[in-house]
């Protein structure tokens, strides 16, 4: 058992440090839209990288911050009753649902996302929207690295879950 509970916390422990190094990446996102909008409506005349560069940051913000939001549990959640429930009943909603739905649609994430990357690093694929046209496969392994991270959080996520329904009290979170 202990051995099991190490494991969920070296799961949480990457998501909590993953979130918190990709959340780094605000800085220079923010420095390259004042650079924009400075080049742009002081000097007009805008520059040819930001556009490309911060949809790449803001997307891996966006998809790598997501397991470090589903570690504490900051996703949206539709809970007409959910929280009127007693907690062995939430832990065992919770659980089903990462069985039947989370898992599935986590792997197809992973599969998909892979053969996406896979494809565009085989062709170098380059950006295409301005002439800079930067490469575009090291963006694209955002998306399976993602899911792979997601998959993990979601096993952590699983097991405490599952502790919930069976003891009723929620572990210990970070």
């Amino acid at each position: 058992m202990r051995a099991g509970a190490r494991l969920l916390q070296g799961i949480d422990a990457v998501s909590e440090a993953s979130g918190k190094a990709v959340s780094l990446l605000v800085y220079p996102l923010v420095a390259i839209l004042s650079i924009e909008v400075f080049s742009r409506y002081l000097f007009r005349a805008p520059t040819f990288f930001a556009y490309d560069l911060t949809y790449m940051l803001y997307g891996t913000i966006f998809m790598v911050g997501a397991p470090y939001t589903l570690l504490h549990d900051g996703h949206i959640r539709t809970d007409v009753l959910y929280h009127k429930l007693p907690k062995r009943w939430q832990g065992a909603i919770d659980a089903a649902v990462y069985l039947l739905l989370y898992f599935p649609g986590m792997f197809f994430f992973l599969v998909a996302g892979w053969n996406y990357f896979h494809d565009s690093w085989v062709i170098g694929e380059r950006g295409s929207l301005t002439f800079w046209r930067p490469p575009i496969y090291p963006y694209k392994a955002i998306i399976p690295l993602t899911a792979l991270l997601l998959l993990l959080q979601g096993v952590s996520q699983f097991f405490k879950s599952l502790a919930t329904a069976i003891s009723g009290d929620r572990p210990h979170e970070p």
